[in-house]
C-alpha cells in the first residue's frame, strides 16, 4: 500500500473545493455593491410606478443609440478582460494587449457618456428637470464613478506585466480586477434596460 504525502492530499482537497477567482475581499465589496444597487433599482421602480406618465415621457429624451453603443463597448471590454484573465493563467503574452484593449473600450464608454451628458444639458435636460432626470443622473453618475475606478484598477494590473509580457504571481490580481469589471458591465446592462428601454 502506497502512502501519499500529506501536502499532495491537501492539494487535492483544495482542488475539489473549487476555486474562487481573485481575493475574497473583492467579492465582499462586490456583494455590498450589488445590495446597494438592488436598493437603488427598487426605489426607482417604486418612483416610476407613482409617476409613470412623467417617466415614460422623460425617457423619450434619452438617446437609445448612445446607450446601446455604450452597452456594446462594455460588453466587448468585458470579453477582452475575460480573455486577458485566461491568458495570464496560461502565461500567454497576449494578456497585456487584451487588457489594454479592454482599457481602450472602457475609456470610450467614458467619452460617449460625457458627450451624452453635455448634449442633454445643452437641451435643458438637467439634474433638476424632473424626478426621472434625478434618477438618471444619480444612477449613471454613480455607475460612471465605478467605471473610472475599474479603469484605474485595470491600468494598475496592466502595469504589473514584466518585459516578457508575463505577470508572475498575478493571477489573483487579474482575477479580482476582472470580477470588478464584470460587475461594472452587469450594472450598466441593468441601468440601460431600466432607464432607456422599459
Amino acid at each position: 500500500m502506497t502512502v501519499q504525502p500529506l501536502s499532495e492530499l491537501h492539494g487535492r482537497a483544495r482542488s475539489t473545493r473549487g476555486h474562487v477567482p481573485g481575493e475574497e475581499g473583492v467579492w465582499v465589496f462586490i456583494g455590498g455593491d450589488l445590495v446597494a444597487f438592488a436598493v437603488f433599482f427598487i426605489t426607482y421602480a417604486v418612483a416610476r410606478r407613482q409617476e409613470l406618465a412623467l417617466f415614460e415621457s422623460a425617457q423619450t429624451l434619452l438617446d437609445r443609440r448612445l446607450g446601446l453603443l455604450n452597452t456594446l463597448l462594455l460588453l466587448t471590454s468585458s470579453l477582452f478582460v475575460a480573455q486577458a484573465v485566461a491568458a495570464v493563467r496560461r502565461h500567454d503574452r497576449r494578456a497585456r494587449p487584451l487588457l489594454l484593449g479592454a482599457i481602450a473600450l472602457g475609456s470610450s464608454f467614458v467619452i460617449v457618456k460625457a458627450f451624452e451628458y453635455s448634449a442633454k444639458i445643452a437641451q435643458g435636460f438637467t439634474l433638476n428637470s424632473n424626478s426621472f432626470s434625478i434618477y438618471y443622473y444619480m444612477f449613471t453618475g454613480i455607475h460612471l464613478i465605478h467605471v473610472l475606478i475599474g479603469l484605474a484598477v485595470l491600468c494598475f494590473a496592466a502595469s504589473r506585466f514584466d518585459r516578457n509580457g508575463q505577470m508572475p504571481g498575478g493571477v489573483a490580481l487579474i482575477e479580482g480586477c476582472g470580477a470588478f469589471w464584470h460587475l461594472v458591465d452587469l450594472l450598466w446592462i441593468i441601468l440601460f434596460a431600466l432607464l432607456y428601454l422599459l
